[in-house]
């Protein structure tokens, strides 16, 4: 016979209005109730009816969630993160990877409209604005992260990509190096503003800012290695890379090894992000880091306010980044010699 929430309540010594708040997460519980009813939950293997709390409260306990490309490991690290507060909170996720494809955009949006989720993040670097607001109008809460869309009044919560742009390139000029370029994702705000904090911390250590020395590519391996390839053999090289994400780095490094340049004697790197691939790279990669894990919670805690009607204004949280030193910078001394430029064939 299945556990009902009369079960769960005569165990953990509450009401049933109790376990109720705590499955609809609403109302005012305390957290140690909260923690008591959940637990109990689990020891019964008590699964809530998710059709019977939508048809009461019009509701499904699902929220979509629109990324653009699960394999990347910023994305797949994030939505971890956010699948599991949701899990946490009693809620299903409903996961698509658009890869940036209007005509993917418009489908799933479609398809999370039909199966009426509660709410939807978007992840995605969405072009498409009107199907946003036509979620909106049909009473769908919306909240965007690794992304601001400023025409529309979201719940955002992102990491602040000017200060770390401003970061990785004071780090690499506290270095020694004078010349450093940068390669960033192209089309994307998040990009812009870490161009925009590199421009800055170049500037202000009275550093030249070279137009050839930005590069903006499509935010793959090969991008990044053709990138760095065509600077390092180009008639004025930079010794140093900032890469807009750590994708990006790793083409770089592959570039420069291309280039017959070790990483950090001859040349150093930075990527932004701090997935795991920064820590399996050789070397590993000096980087910027998001606070994934609490952006995805973050995230979701905020959408899920919005849905329970608790929150009287929009929200736009901006979470610090830091500088995570690896090994693949290194001093750049004066007295060294010209990098190379010959490319392996």
């Amino acid at each position: 016979m299945q556990p009902t929430i009369y079960d769960v309540a005569k165990k953990a010594g509450v009401s049933i209005a109790t376990v109720s708040k705590v499955i609809n997460n609403n109302g005012r519980i305390g957290k140690d109730t909260r923690k008591k009813v959940l637990k109990i939950m689990e020891e019964l293997n008590y699964h809530p009816s998710v059709l019977a709390s939508g048809l009461t409260r019009k509701r499904t306990e699902t929220i979509g969630v629109l990324i653009p490309d699960l394999a990347n490991p910023f994305f797949a690290e994030i939505t971890a993160s956010m699948e599991e507060r949701a899990h946490e909170l009693g809620l299903s996720v409903v996961i698509c990877s658009t890869n940036d494809s209007e005509e993917k955009e418009a489908k799933y949006i479609s398809l999370l409209m039909r199966k009426k989720v509660d709410g939807c993040i978007l992840a995605s670097r969405f072009t498409q604005v009107s199907l946003i607001e036509n979620m909106i109008k049909q009473g769908i809460p919306v909240a965007l992260t690794s992304q601001d869309i400023p025409s529309l009044n979201l719940n955002t919560v992102s990491v602040d990509d000017y200060k770390g742009g401003y970061q990785a390139t004071a780090h690499l000029a506290s270095l020694g190096h004078k010349k450093i370029a940068t390669i960033a994702e192209k089309n994307v705000r998040s990009s812009h503003e870490r161009i925009k904090g590199y421009m800055d911390a170049m500037i202000e250590k009275g550093l030249a800012v070279e137009d050839t020395y930005i590069v903006e590519v499509e935010p793959t391996v090969k991008g990044g290695k053709e990138a760095a390839e065509r600077l390092l053999t180009s008639e004025d090289p930079p010794t140093a890379i900032f890469a807009g994400n750590d994708i990006l780095a790793i083409g770089v490094s592959q570039g420069a090894r291309a280039c017959q340049l070790e990483i950090p004697n001859d040349f150093s790197v930075v990527g932004f992000d701090n997935t795991l691939l920064a820590t399996i790279c050789d070397p590993p990669l000096t980087t910027i880091a998001q606070p994934i894990q609490q952006i995805g919670r973050q995230i979701v805690d905020v959408l899920v306010s919005e849905i329970n009607g608790e929150l009287d204004y929009k929200q736009r949280i901006m979470l610090p980044p830091e500088l995570v030193v690896r090994e693949s910078t290194k001093k750049l001394f004066e007295n060294k010699v010209s990098i190379k430029t010959t490319i392996e064939k």
